[in-house]
């Protein structure tokens, strides 16, 4: 496994939550920020893969038609949008 690295700067109450952290699970902070990263990192990567796959074919035209067909009424009272 190739390593790279990179230069974190952290607010100093955001890398003592995370020295503190790393010090109760029992690794060095640069261990369980790289965790931390590798997390968050498949976090996205699968809700982009999930979206994708959850749009389909789905194109902006398709909304628009859909959107088409709502009827022109008022909000019921109690769903209007401030302004």
């Amino acid at each position: 496994m190739s390593k790279a690295t990179y230069p974190l700067k952290l607010p100093a109450s955001v890398k003592d939550a995370a020295a503190r952290l790393a010090r109760e699970d029992g690794v060095s902070l640069n261990q369980w920020i790289a965790a931390a990263v590798a997390e968050k990192v498949g976090a996205v990567e699968t809700a982009a893969a999930f979206l994708k796959d959850r749009a389909g074919g789905a194109t902006g035209a398709g909304l628009r038609s859909f959107l088409d067909r709502v009827p022109d009424v008022p909000p019921t009272p109690g769903d209007e949008l401030d302004a």
